[in-house]
């Protein structure tokens, strides 16, 4: 199906010889009938990748993404320029830039891997009652992550001021001290990392090493833009997908004529409520309005979305300090999880403007109100903001995570251009049970910053405390118009300092949108598999969820067809 230029290959296609550009694919090859591929799988994330090398053990797949490949990228494979591909807002990142309508920074993963090329690389499982409470088989799911972590997976080289932290939250009371393991279990832990001990990212993509090369075709650079129906029968079915290779060239694929034969959108929180939207999938009258055709009507598409909303205080240290992403993370019974991350190491010339939890822009406040906040107001904020100071590179932040929001919130279509992010709102803090949560944690870290294990880093009291507390409040994480009393109400640093740990979650709930199988409600040949599905993000971290259920639900699949 594809026609391959001589010199196109790079080194890391000697060991993934099949993937290649979209504007290799030719249409006129796959028109449907026996042709076409056993499975189409939309989204080579962090399910989407797993899922489609599991597949092409018996079964013709192709994997289609809108990003590029992670392997060249220095910004993605390095642990040392972790903020720097989040920091970059260019069309070509592998992160793509969006602000939600509550006024949060947030990032969703445009490359091959997903978020495990972007994010901080903690790897953890989900816990047992989570397993459970979703109906998943365990030995199977067992199975799953060690299949995953075999091949991505590594015990982290234990950095001093995580062990600072470790043992400052068993002084804090996160006790008892489970030492290095994967499971998720209350008291303090080290978990995985997809970093090796050289500080290289090992993302999903290499999962595809997996594949059965002769059966699987993965095209980077093909952005899917709607899936397409077949409407002759009593159900619609789901025959093909149409995208756009890198050149804007418009592509049709498709699937076999064969009963069993499947598209399969693995596009992430955002990406797979927006592309069922885009397809004709979702609430009637939203559809209408934008003049979709209406395939099936679902008023539960996009709605339900969470993101466990994060709060960090920056504690600045007396002496450089080596850089740390996740390592240690201290999982309560408050319905918090506290966690951490240490100096950046890089030079001045290296450091620019950046959102979210690497922020610590100190003595910048937001100014632009909810009511304000236009496309062209939040351009011009960013244009105009200061760069990072470099003295925020010489300290750590704390970070204290909710575990299990109830705040919901909805994602909707602002137009038919798939490539645009589509409207998001996660509503944080909504629910009093959230906020009391939050307290919770920002009581549990002030106890941490004052712990003994701290002192060889930083001396904080009960003032030093209350300065950090006003340097976070006053730092540029997020467009909501700060107050002055947020040191004396906890609630109110909550809400005014929340930032986001990318670990958003729903729109295509199980029971709403999908069946217990994954198989969208009221169509056929359709399924989706990613954290679309959550109704609760899995473990402290999802990403080795996200990643075993991609290998799950591929050998599910294939015992019983």
């Amino acid at each position: 199906m594809f026609s391959i230029p001589k010199g196109e290959y790079k080194p890391w296609q000697t060991r993934y010889p099949f993937i290649r550009r979209a504007s290799s694919f030719s249409s006129a090859s796959s028109n449907g009938g026996e042709k076409g591929y056993d499975y189409i799988v939309v989204g080579g994330g962090t399910a989407g990748c797993p899922l489609a090398a599991t597949l092409s053990q018996k079964y013709n797949v192709l994997l289609v993404e809108r990003g590029g490949v992670p392997f060249t990228n220095r910004n993605v494979s390095l642990l040392s320029n972790f903020h720097l591909t989040l920091a970059d807002t260019s069309d070509v990142s592998p992160s793509q830039y969006f602000v939600s309508n509550d006024g949060v920074f947030n990032a969703r993963a445009r490359v091959l891997g997903g978020g495990t090329s972007i994010n901080a690389g903690f790897y953890t499982r989900a816990s047992e009652r989570y397993v459970k409470s979703v109906g998943w088989d365990a030995k199977l799911v067992n199975e799953s992550y060690r299949w995953v972590e075999k091949q991505v997976v590594r015990e982290p080289i234990f950095e001093p001021w995580q062990r600072a932290v470790h043992d400052g939250l068993l002084e804090a009371g996160v006790s008892p001290d489970n030492g290095f393991t994967y499971d998720h279990l209350y008291g303090t832990k080290v978990g995985g990392t997809i970093f090796d001990k050289d500080g290289r990212r090992h993302t999903a993509a290499e999962l595809l090493a997996s594949a059965n090369p002769n059966n699987i075709d993965v095209l980077i650079h093909a952005k899917a833009h709607k899936i397409v129906f077949d409407m002759s029968g009593k159900k619609p079915r789901a025959i093909g997908v149409v995208f756009k290779d890198e050149n804007g060239v418009r592509h049709k694929v498709f699937v076999s004529s064969k009963r069993e034969s499947e598209v399969i959108v693995t596009c992430g929180a955002i990406g797979s409520p927006q592309l069922l939207l885009l397809s004709g999938i979702g609430p009637k009258p939203d559809l209408q309005k934008l003049n979709i055709s209406v395939v099936h009507d679902n008023k539960f598409v996009g709605k339900n979305m969470s993101d466990n909303p994060m709060n960090a205080i920056y504690v600045p240290f007396n002496r450089p300090v080596k850089q740390s992403l996740i390592e240690t993370v201290g999982i309560t019974k408050k319905g918090v999880y506290i966690e951490a991350s240490s100096g950046y190491g890089q030079s001045k010339d290296s450091i620019s403007c950046h959102h979210g939890i690497t922020s610590a822009e100190i003595g910048q406040l937001s100014t632009i109100p909810p009511k304000q906040r236009t496309h062209e107001a939040i351009e011009s904020y960013k244009r105009n903001k200061k760069d990072i100071p470099y003295e925020a590179f010489h300290g750590g932040f704390i970070l204290s995570k909710l575990a299990c929001p109830k705040s919901k919130g909805e994602l909707k279509l602002i137009n038919t251009n798939a490539d645009d992010n589509p409207s998001v709102t996660f509503n944080y803090f909504s629910h009093v049970q959230d906020l009391k949560a939050c307290v919770n944690g920002i009581k549990i870290v002030e106890k941490l910053v004052r712990s003994k294990p701290f002192l060889n880093f930083t001396q904080c009291d009960k003032k030093t405390v209350d300065k950090l507390l006003n340097m976070s409040v006053t730092a540029n994480v997020n467009l909501i118009p700060r107050h002055t009393n947020d040191t004396k109400s906890l609630q109110q640093f909550c809400k005014d300092t929340v930032i986001t740990i990318w670990h958003y979650h729903g729109g295509c709930h199980v029971g709403q949108v999908v069946d217990t199988d994954y198989e969208v409600v009221g169509v056929q040949s359709l399924r989706v598999i990613d954290g679309s599905t959550f109704k609760e993000s899995p473990g402290t971290n999802p990403q080795a969820t996200v990643m075993m259920l991609g290998r799950y639900m591929g050998v599910k699949i294939l015992r019983e067809r």
